[in-house]
């Protein structure tokens, strides 16, 4: 099958509503967005914490946080797995090769990197801000608020930045997910499936709203990091 039949049968299914091709679009989001949104609630207390802190503790903390964001996802899964697994301590909650085993290994994907993107925008808000807000008798909430304004295009690219990572795996969702139709099958574990099985115009179609999606992602990340620079000059 030549590129061009391969693009119209991908436009082809696109259309389709039989197809099946947005449930899956449907599902992806739903974890992808669960598991980012929960990223986000853990990892930017936590790269607040990281980016603030000056201890010891902190610092090593940071370093951990840093690796993590380099872990690569099916290690990530991998970890999952073995903690849901029958013989894993969390493997009476039957969760293995179910929708909230994938939010968990997307989860412990996108936590490290929102926490560590959190860390170093925060970080780069002069301290002398702070201390004029405690001098002038905020409590650590309103100092924590105030620094996180000064810090809002660098936290706001740590939450697109997880999501953009979780949406396009496939490695973690396959191994703690299973890749069952009509449960646990995203796009990213049907384009590796239907490649295989040789049904590339469904594969295409899939790749293109990814794709597509992932665009997304990038231009409000890009509209994020620029935004207020017309203030700045």
């Amino acid at each position: 099958m030549d590129l061009a039949t391969l693009i119209s049968e991908a436009a082809r299914l696109l259309f389709d509503p039989d197809s099946g091709l947005w449930e899956r679009v449907a599902l992806s989001l739903l974890v992808s967005a669960t598991a980012g949104a929960h990223g986000a609630l853990s990892g930017l207390p936590l790269g607040y914490t990281l980016g603030t802190g000056r201890s010891r503790a902190t610092r090593g903390m940071h370093g951990l946080v840093n690796t993590g964001m380099s872990l690569p996802p099916v290690v990530a899964g991998l970890f999952v797995f073995m903690l849901l697994s029958r013989s894993g301590p969390l493997g009476d909650l039957g969760l293995l090769y179910s929708r909230p085993a994938m939010v968990l290994a997307q989860f412990v994907i996108a936590t490290p990197l929102v926490a560590g993107v959190t860390a170093a925008a925060v970080a780069s808000v002069p301290l002398d801000l702070r201390l004029q807000a405690r001098s002038l008798g905020a409590n650590r909430l309103q100092e924590a608020w105030l620094t996180v304004r000064e810090a809002r295009r660098g936290v706001a690219a740590a939450i697109i930045a997880g999501f953009g990572a979780v949406i396009s795996e496939v490695g973690a969702v396959m191994l703690v997910g299973g890749n069952i139709e009509g449960s646990t099958r995203v796009m990213t574990t049907a384009i590796v499936l239907e490649t295989r099985q040789g049904r590339f115009g469904t594969a295409v179609a899939l790749g293109l709203i990814l794709v597509g999606i992932a665009m997304l992602v990038n231009g409000m990340l890009t509209v994020v990091q620029h935004s207020g620079v017309r203030y700045e000059r």
